[in-house]
């Protein structure tokens, strides 16, 4: 159907990610994993996830916002798609991965948005 299904994460960047990890642990008993982050079930596809990224990562960019969001989408090809159709660029190629298809935009406030497609089977099964 070519729509989004929920948010799949928020991504940002702090001076001190462990200070900020820690304080989210501590504060609001978030189960920070190895891998520097958080993931919830979402209720019907995929996970949200939460993480923390140095300040100076380039993960963002070509957006200077701090923040980045992920949103589920049914149909990455499609969504896409549909976001070129409607004047919005997507930014660099699409990647295909273990953990899914992902592709990125860029909202007119210049904040840089990631769109996955969970895989059919979870990664390992």
């Amino acid at each position: 159907m070519a729509k989004v299904l929920g948010i799949g994460g928020v991504f940002f960047k702090a001076q001190d990610p462990k200070a900020v990890r820690d304080w989210y642990a501590r504060v609001l008993g978030f189960d920070i994993q190895d891998w520097g982050g958080v993931i919830w079930p979402h209720p019907e596809i995929g996970h949200g996830n939460w993480s923390v990224f140095e300040a100076t990562s380039d993960y963002f960019a070509p957006s200077t916002a701090p923040f980045m969001v992920n949103y589920i989408v049914d149909d990455l090809k499609e969504v896409l798609a549909k976001a070129r159709a409607a004047g919005a660029e997507p930014v660099g190629d699409p990647i295909d991965g273990e953990y899914g298809r992902f592709g990125w935009l860029m909202d007119p406030a210049g904040v840089k948005l990631e769109l996955w497609e969970p895989p059919a089977a979870p990664p390992g099964t």
